[in-house]
């Protein structure tokens, strides 16, 4: 896989963050349990913003 400074779990829109008892929990939606921003998976579906993002990277 290349290198792409825009993967990562908080990217994507699988991720999802909650504050539980005053503590943050992050979980993706998709795989079913829970997860960290800075991770990295390889069905990694990014958002809208950061497509746009990469777009203006690549131009």
């Amino acid at each position: 896989m290349t290198s792409n400074r825009f993967h990562a779990c908080a990217t994507c829109v699988n991720f999802q963050a909650e504050k539980l008892n005053g503590k943050m929990n992050y979980h993706c939606g998709r795989l079913g349990y829970e997860t960290k921003s800075h991770y990295k998976f390889s069905c990694w579906d990014p958002k809208e913003h950061v497509k746009k993002l990469m777009s203006k990277k690549t131009n």
